[in-house]
This record gives structure tokens, sequence and C-alpha cells, in this order.
């Protein structure tokens, strides 16, 4: 992938995700070029299994390519709908995962690598202005954020671990990615 390639832009990751709803190739090709990095990065995060999450990023991207149709531009950031695909498959490989070792004593897991230096570095610059964008909210808010999109965490146990109703958790990560899309988008 050469530097003229490179998808900088909200709208230009919008733009192949529109074109992926087409049936464009090289508008998937270029979308897996832009974000797969990000998104590795995400499964990862919650899996901490490379193998899983190499296994998850393709399954991603499958339904990516099936499902672009679905998405609808709506103002946020596209990214958030890919993330959201990710972080989905990763929590649904992540129950899989302890059904299987529920049901069996056997497993093997394949030890962790370190990501790759191009990936480390865009994780790193990504997770300075996210970590930012975090310590402007609530220590109860930015906590909540972490533990449902990092973690895994479902937002029943996220309510019942701040007592307080599942409506509310709802709001508190509504109102707080909103506020964390405004700042990451200055």
């Amino acid at each position: 992938m050469g530097a003229a390639n490179v998808v900088t832009t909200i709208r230009d990751i919008e733009g192949l995700i529109l074109d992926v709803a087409q049936g464009d190739q090289r508008a998937f090709l270029s979308l897996y070029d832009a974000t797969s990095a990000k998104l590795f990065g995400i499964c990862l995060r919650i899996l901490n299994n490379k193998a899983d999450a190499e296994d998850v990023l393709q399954e991603v991207f499958v339904k990516i390519w099936r499902n672009a149709g679905r998405y609808r531009a709506n103002g946020l950031s596209p990214m958030t709908w890919l993330i959201t695909v990710a972080r989905n498959a990763a929590i649904d490989r992540l129950r899989t995962r302890k059904v299987q070792t529920e049901d069996s004593e056997a497993l093997e897991r394949v030890p962790d690598a370190a990501p790759s230096p191009e990936a480390s570095a865009i994780a790193s610059s990504e997770a300075k202005r996210i970590a930012a964008c975090l310590a402007e909210l609530q220590p109860d808010r930015a906590d909540a954020v972490c533990g449902a999109y990092l973690n895994g965490l479902s937002y029943q146990d996220l309510a019942s671990k701040y007592g307080v109703p599942l409506n509310t958790m709802r709001t508190w990560l509504r109102r707080s990615l909103q506020k964390l899309k405004e700042c990451l988008s200055v």
C-alpha cells in the first residue's frame, strides 16, 4: 500500500463503507487497509489471544462486506460502526471460548505475540488521544466506557457494579460516547 492510498478522513472511510455496500472490492480492500490495525487492536484487547483476534478480524470483515448496506451515514464517525462490529464479534468469541473452556479441560491457548511496530505506533497515538478524552469524563463514566468497550462487560454488569438501573447505565454510556466523539473530532 502506497502513501497515496492512505485513508485518513472520516468521510473517506464513510465513502468506502458505502462503496462496499455496492459490492466494490477495491473499496473493501482500501477499507481493510485503513482500519484493520485498529480493529485488530480492539479484538486483541478483548480476547487477549493473537490467534483468536486474527480469526475474529477475518470474521469482522466478512460481516462488514455482508452488512455494509446496513450502515447509515448519520454524522457519527463510521469508525463507531466498524468498532461496534469488531467489539461484538470479539465478545461473541470470548463467550464461545468460555463455554468451550467449561466443557473441555484440555483447551490449549496459543501464546500471544506482540503487535507489529506499525500497529503499535498507531495504537499508541490513538491511545493517547483517547486517554486524554477519557480524562475529561467523570471517573465513573470513563471506567464504565472502558468496562463496556475495552473489557467486554455487559451493560447489566456495569449497572450492577455502579448500583444504577440498566437504562441509567445506557444513558451514561451514550452520553459519554457522545462527549468522546466531540473530543476526538477536534
